[in-house]
């Protein structure tokens, strides 16, 4: 079935976040949702769900759990099994679970950076001691210095982003098990949110604790399919614990109400994606493909290849600009700001837009860069 990404669509007006803050003259290309469409598994289920007309409350389903694990099982290879899957409202609360319940009031975590902004904002909030791990860029891939992570081997909890938020690596196997081996001893707190949208033909992702049940065991997994499918605003997200005493750690916030349910909606949207939606998750996957090499082809500037998400991390170090971000939104292109993810020269770029319109963005880019020369 043919699927048109380059259809434009109008967010304008519709309580987007995204389109809403900056006003109609400005090319909006920064917080991580896209302007696809939903896959049409997805769309039915949900019609499905509202011409039914009760929205009462909503026990997890069965299916959905059996759909996760056969899921992990075809596309990363990896064994999990239905009860170890507690169902959150979102990721970004399951980083604050994690910050909060993961990481003792005397213990000490590892942050990677830079880093998706509401890594650190959990553990700052929890509040818990922590450290920044700094990535490298490696022949452009962000990766881990394990030189460095040798000095914090005290430290009780690691945070990991797998694909990694905003630099778009893929982590290999191999470099997995080398971080698991100089992490072993800690909890492993792996946010996997992005782990649909691998971009480079040959990559697979692996999630971290399918590698051994040594590291498993010591491992919480944080998924969704909101990023991949595009319906964040449906909420619904999961946990994978294979340790008891981890997992009570969620499932124990979860039934004290303090944090919501995933809503009806998030779990009708996800068993749709899972059940139906592969074909169109593998056009979408090419058209952002080449949305990436449209990005790293056009815009003169220092960026990492993204091996996986719709974002580009863009290095602004060169430009005689004091704010990157300021810089280009006062050109008509907004950006999120560098100093966000902990590095404030960068920006991030979101490439998922029709690709007219990111050619618009790039033109303006284009044009302020020419007027700094």
């Amino acid at each position: 079935m043919p699927f048109n990404f380059d259809a434009p669509v109008d967010r304008a007006g519709t309580w987007s976040l995204r389109w809403d803050r900056y006003g109609p003259d400005v090319i909006p290309l920064w917080v991580a949702d896209t302007d696809f469409r939903a896959a049409p598994s997805v769309l039915q289920a949900l019609s499905h769900k509202i011409q039914h007309g009760v929205f009462g409350y909503t026990l997890a389903p069965e299916a959905l759990r059996e759909a996760i694990v056969a899921r992990c099982a075809q596309r990363y290879g990896w064994q999990i099994e239905p009860s170890w899957i507690v169902f959150l409202p979102g990721v970004v609360p399951g980083l604050h679970l994690a910050a909060r319940r993961l990481v003792p009031a005397d213990g000490h975590a590892l942050i990677p950076t830079p880093v998706y902004h509401h890594v650190k904002r959990a553990v700052e909030l929890a509040p818990r001691p922590f450290a920044e791990l700094p990535l490298v860029l490696q022949e452009g891939r962000w990766l881990f210095d394990l030189d460095a992570l040798e000095k914090h081997s005290g430290s009780t909890t690691f945070f990991l982003c797998n694909p990694q938020n905003p630099g778009g690596t893929v982590f290999r196997r191999g470099e997995l098990e080398q971080l698991a081996e100089r992490t072993r001893g800690m909890t492993i707190v792996s946010d996997d949110i992005h782990c649909d949208l691998v971009l480079e033909p040959g990559l697979r992702h692996v999630p971290i604790a399918s590698l051994a049940p040594e590291v498993s065991r010591r491992t919480v997994t944080l998924m969704s399919a909101n990023k991949a499918f595009n319906f964040p605003a449906a909420g619904c997200a999961w946990a994978v614990a294979e340790d008891p005493a981890l997992r009570e750690a969620f499932a124990a916030e979860m039934r004290s109400h303090l944090l919501p349910s995933p809503s009806v909606f998030g779990y009708a949207a996800t068993l749709a994606a899972y059940r139906e939606g592969d074909e169109w998750l593998a056009a979408q996957l090419g058209y952002l493909l080449g949305n990436r090499d449209f990005v790293v082809g056009n815009l003169d500037l220092p960026m990492a290849r993204p091996e996986a998400t719709y974002l580009a991390w863009i290095d602004c170090g060169g430009l005689k600009v004091r704010d990157p971000h300021r810089f280009f939104l006062d050109h008509g292109v907004a950006l999120s700001p560098g100093a966000q993810f902990g590095a404030a020269r960068f920006v991030r770029l979101n490439f998922g837009t029709q690709r007219a319109r990111l050619e618009q963005a790039l033109e303006r880019m284009k044009s302020a860069l020419a007027g700094l020369a």
